[in-house]
This record gives structure tokens, C-alpha cells and sequence, in this order.
């Protein structure tokens, strides 16, 4: 995270006119920025994996963001759009994380196979995903901080021409960016 705020820091002072003094000075905001965010992320990520410790769960750091991977079958039943109530426990521990970092905001993204038509698979997705959001409202999270969006078959993870790879598919990706940081 440093690296990055590094570089994209010393580009912010380019075009000014002391060219060196002011890369070097957003060169070093935007390193501490980058490691502020870092570092929150990382805090962030060994809470959630000790909290949830469910092996069916994947949580990726990759900088500047968490996402968190929920595989659908764990959440709902076969071609269910209700949450199986003993999941309900993730989504309470992963609200209650949401809450004590509240610097950042929150995207839940519903993926589906390519199984069906493509525009009920959109409209599954979108409606999957707001499921899983007013969950997360309703466990405490502020409204204002959640998106939900629906990708439907557009983003595979896997192939869809195996069940192994349909199953990957469909999934919930709850998706965690850090808020912009001010030194």
C-alpha cells in the first residue's frame, strides 16, 4: 500500500511548479497514506479470518481492498433467495466487523452461473445481493455504506461447462474499500 501511494504521489506533483519538491512531497503522502490503508486492511483481514473460521469462506487482501467470497449454496438453498438461517452467524460476525471499521464502504456483488437465461441471471444476481445486504443493515451496518450490485453469468471465476466450475460461479462477493485517508 505504501508503494503504491509512493508512486501515484510523486505523479500528483508533476505538473506543478517546483516539479521535485512537490513529487517528493506527494511522493511521502502518499506513501503514509498507502500504509495507513495497508494497514487497516491487514488489521481488518486477521479479524475476519479468526471471527468467521469457516473454511467455505475465502477472504482476499489485495492492497486496497477485502473481498470476502461467499460460495451461494452456503448461503441460500438450491434455487433458494433465502438465507439459510444458521449462515446468518457470518453475516453478523462480518456486520460487526464492518462496524468497528467504519472507514470504509461496503459493495455486495451476486454472481451466477450461466445456466438459464442470461437476464434472469441478472435479475437473480441483483436480488441475491440485496438479500445479503439487508442483512447486513439489519445486523447493523449503516445503510449509506452498502451497495449491493448484480454481475449475474458476466464475471466467472471457473468454467461453466462443469458443475465443479458452475458451482464456483455463483458466489457473493462482499467487497471492502477503504475511504479516502487525509493526512
Amino acid at each position: 500500500g505504501g508503494i503504491i501511494g509512493a508512486v501515484s504521489g510523486m505523479f500528483t506533483g508533476i505538473d506543478a511548479e517546483d516539479k521535485r519538491n512537490r513529487a517528493l512531497k506527494g511522493a511521502i503522502l502518499g506513501s503514509g497514506t498507502g500504509a495507513i490503508i495497508g494497514n487497516q486492511l491487514d488489521k481488518q483481514e486477521t479479524e475476519l479470518r479468526s471471527a468467521i473460521g469457516d473454511e467455505n469462506v475465502q477472504i482476499k487482501n489485495t492492497g486496497d481492498r477485502l473481498i470476502v467470497t461467499l460460495p451461494l449454496n452456503i448461503l441460500f438453498g438450491v434455487d433458494g433467495t433465502t438465507i439459510r438461517p444458521d449462515l446468518m452467524a457470518n453475516l453478523r460476525v462480518l456486520s460487526a466487523n464492518l462496524r468497528r471499521h467504519p472507514n470504509t464502504t461496503v459493495q455486495v456483488i451476486g454472481h451466477t452461473d450461466n445456466t438459464g437465461d442470461a437476464h434472469y441471471n441478472q435479475f437473480l444476481s441483483i436480488g441475491l445481493a440485496n438479500k445479503i445486504a439487508t442483512a447486513l443493515i439489519g445486523s447493523g451496518l449503516a445503510r449509506y455504506r452498502i451497495i449491493a450490485i448484480g454481475r449475474g453469468e458476466d464475471e466467472p471465476v471457473a468454467s461453466n461447462l462443469t458443475v465443479e466450475g458452475r458451482a464456483q460461479n455463483r458466489r457473493m462477493e462482499i467487497v471492502i474499500l477503504p475511504n479516502k485517508v487525509t493526512i
